[in-house]
């Protein structure tokens, strides 16, 4: 178990992880919080009704990490005409307006999922823990880890698998070295996970 996820019995995950992982990945998803932002309407909304039906922005967000987090719907590589590229981007705004809240809302959910796991880990003797998640509990945790593999593919500018063979290469002294090392673990565990929810 040490460093992957195994199934357990009753359909979970559960990973041996020591107090180092722990803090790292509660430290990036607390930073992915911070970077999803508390919502439309701050932490508290003052009427519930109002915010179900809160319009979200019509723009894409100007962090290239967000961008990536909550792409456009429509569009991309391939648009050619003008014309094209004008109404996907009137449809991907549309689109963006009625969704993007909902979709951060759900990534927020899924940092929160995982900071709240963490933080109820009762110490093994060795310095860790043993993180056994339920069924639902490795859906959210498969998610966020996903998007914190994004965001730092994203800051470390990886478009493809050409890009990630490359970060293999990186001297020791490259102060990229620590991010890459986070992504290629988080990448790591993620794969073990999904391997546990697959029948």
């Amino acid at each position: 178990m040490p460093g992957h996820f195994e199934p357990i019995p009753g359909g979970g995950a559960a990973v041996a992880l020591d107090d180092v992982e722990i803090s790292i990945i509660r430290s990036l998803a607390v930073q992915l919080l911070e970077l999803i932002g508390p919502g439309p309407g701050g932490d508290v909304p003052d009427d519930p009704l109002a915010e179900l039906f809160a319009e979200g922005p019509s723009e894409p967000p100007t962090d290239a990490v967000l961008r990536r987090l909550l792409p456009d719907a429509y569009g991309g590589p391939g648009t050619s005409a003008q014309e094209d590229a004008d109404e996907l981007r009137a449809h991907s705004s549309e689109f963006r307006r009625f969704t993007e809240n909902d979709l951060r809302a759900g990534k927020r959910e899924d940092a929160l999922a995982v900071i709240r796991s963490l933080d109820a880990l009762s110490p093994a003797g060795d310095g860790g823990a043993v993180l056994k998640l339920a069924p639902d509990e490795s859906v959210r945790w498969m998610r966020a880890l996903n998007d914190l593999r994004l965001a730092i593919g994203t800051r470390l500018e990886i478009t493809d698998e050409e890009d990630t063979d490359l970060l293999y290469r990186l001297p020791d002294e490259d102060a990229r070295k620590p991010m890459v090392m986070a992504y290629l673990w988080l990448g790591g565990l993620q794969e073990t996970l999904v391997e546990t929810l697959m029948p």
